[in-house]
């Protein structure tokens, strides 16, 4: 005899509510922290930018309240202090007046309308399996977008690689999306291939390998991811797709195989494409030696980073702004000159704290397809973090992605607080308690039973 308990677990959201509440406070110290240094006197505008940074948490706290009370409490706070630290230092660069022009009231605008875009998701989105139905439309849309920037007319090329479109004066990174798009296709697709994926054929040197046959999916990624590479010239997001696939049929299989033979078959292609294109040869060159060309902008933020020291120069009183396109791609060495080691270390670690989450979530969802999409959507977040604090330190070669939540532009803050809505509703399914999920399951069965019933 199976007893369900009446037992119903506490579901975070006053907690959520209160650290709400403490981040808008951390945020709004930072914003006048830099007010101070750079002027003396507290921001005018301070006030209005705490009503919209807090407007943007509740309204997202009531939508997670009514469509998802179980949903994890910390995704949320995190990824508005992220956010809000990533607008703080955008406002501290315009005081500068730099060629970038004045961002953070836009910055501000397009984080509101993400976040609208994000409570959309969820709020439509009453259960994540139902994304399963589409899974080739997802890959049809996801290799569309990526393909758009290589269109005449609206493609808009930025030094050396083609990974914009621009609409009037509108511009926008459809790869951003397009991660999303994938993520859901490959789950889709891995969690209905992976017992034929987990096959094992020969070994080599005690190594399993898999079988030949079932070779396919990894080089058609392999292929396609190459093809970014070569055509849109965009080592970041060859990397990033091509790395998301390789993590989610490592979670689907669990053969350690698959992640040798991927990595061994991104560097391969990255060598070749080191070869044929110049504009990647001096990436690398930047890479081994970032002084050799003389001052650029890998040196200046290295010496930007260096002059932070551990406790940093304090907010406003460095000089980010003298390293191009600092409050994008190179915000994350802003915000280490300013906060020092120590401040960048923290970042990272709420950046860490959003993939524990995630991966969190995958271990506790109940289905195959969420476990694979939110282990996914997590490992796509970490691998673009990895990507750019690696390019700005010199781990890697520099490439030409956002950092999630902090860099200028709305197409990163649409799809990232994208990613967090869908977090959060895996995680409201993982986390509900499965007396409600069975009363769920059936009142839906019992509704499409009646609909079979009318049609008849």
């Amino acid at each position: 005899m199976t007893t369900v308990s009446s037992y119903r677990p506490n579901t975070g959201r006053t907690v959520e509510l209160l650290l709400l509440v403490l981040v808008t406070g951390i945020i709004m110290l930072a914003y006048a922290n830099v007010g101070l240094a750079q002027t003396g006197a507290l921001p005018t505008d301070m006030v209005t930018y705490a009503a919209g940074l807090l407007g943007i948490g509740l309204a997202f706290h009531i939508a997670l309240r009514w469509r998802a009370k179980y949903a994890d409490p910390l995704l949320l706070p995190i990824a508005l202090l992220l956010n809000g630290l990533g607008l703080v230092m955008i406002h501290r660069i315009d005081f500068e007046n730099t060629y970038e022009g004045v961002q953070a009231p836009r910055q501000l605008v397009w984080s509101a309308l993400s976040v609208v875009f994000a409570i959309v998701v969820l709020v439509v989105l009453r259960d994540h399996r139902r994304l399963r139905r589409y899974t080739y439309t997802f890959m049809v849309g996801g290799v569309v977008l990526l393909l758009l920037p290589l269109l005449p007319f609206i493609g808009d090329p930025h030094y050396g690689s083609r990974i914009w479109i621009k609409l009037g004066p509108f511009s926008f990174q459809p790869g951003e999306i397009a991660k999303i798009l994938l993520a859901v296709f490959f789950a889709g697709y891995l969690v209905q291939k992976r017992d034929v994926l987990s096959l094992v054929g020969r070994r080599f040197l005690g190594f399993p390998l898999p079988r030949m046959r079932d070779l396919g999916p990894i080089l058609v990624a392999w292929a396609f991811s190459l093809a970014v590479l070569v055509f849109e010239k965009d080592l970041g997001s060859s990397l990033l797709f091509f790395g998301l696939f390789v993590a989610m049929l490592y979670v689907a299989t669990e053969r350690v195989s698959w992640i040798a033979i991927g990595l061994l078959m991104f560097v391969g292609g990255a060598y070749v494409a080191w070869l044929l294109f110049p504009h990647l040869q001096q990436r690398v060159q930047l890479w081994l030696d970032p002084f050799a060309t003389g001052i650029n902008q890998v040196s200046m933020g290295l010496m930007g980073m260096a002059s932070g020291g551990l406790f940093g120069t304090g907010l406003g009183s460095g000089h980010p702004e003298i390293t191009p396109f600092a409050k994008s791609d190179y915000i994350v060495a802003s915000l280490a000159e300013e906060l020092g080691l120590f401040g960048l270390f923290a970042i990272l670690l709420m950046f860490v704290l959003i993939v524990e989450r995630g991966l969190r979530t995958a271990i506790g969802v109940r289905d195959g397809f969420g476990k694979l999409l939110a282990a996914g959507l997590a490992f796509s977040v970490a691998l673009q973090v990895f990507v750019v604090a690696g390019g700005i330190t010199r781990v890697i070669p520099l490439t030409g992605l956002t950092t999630p939540f902090m860099s200028a532009g709305g197409s990163s803050l649409i799809a990232n607080w994208t990613v967090i809505a869908l977090l959060l509703r895996i995680s409201d399914q993982a986390r509900r308690p499965l007396a409600e999920v069975d009363e769920e399951e059936q009142a839906a069965a019992g509704a499409a039973a009646t609909q079979v019933v009318k049609l008849r």
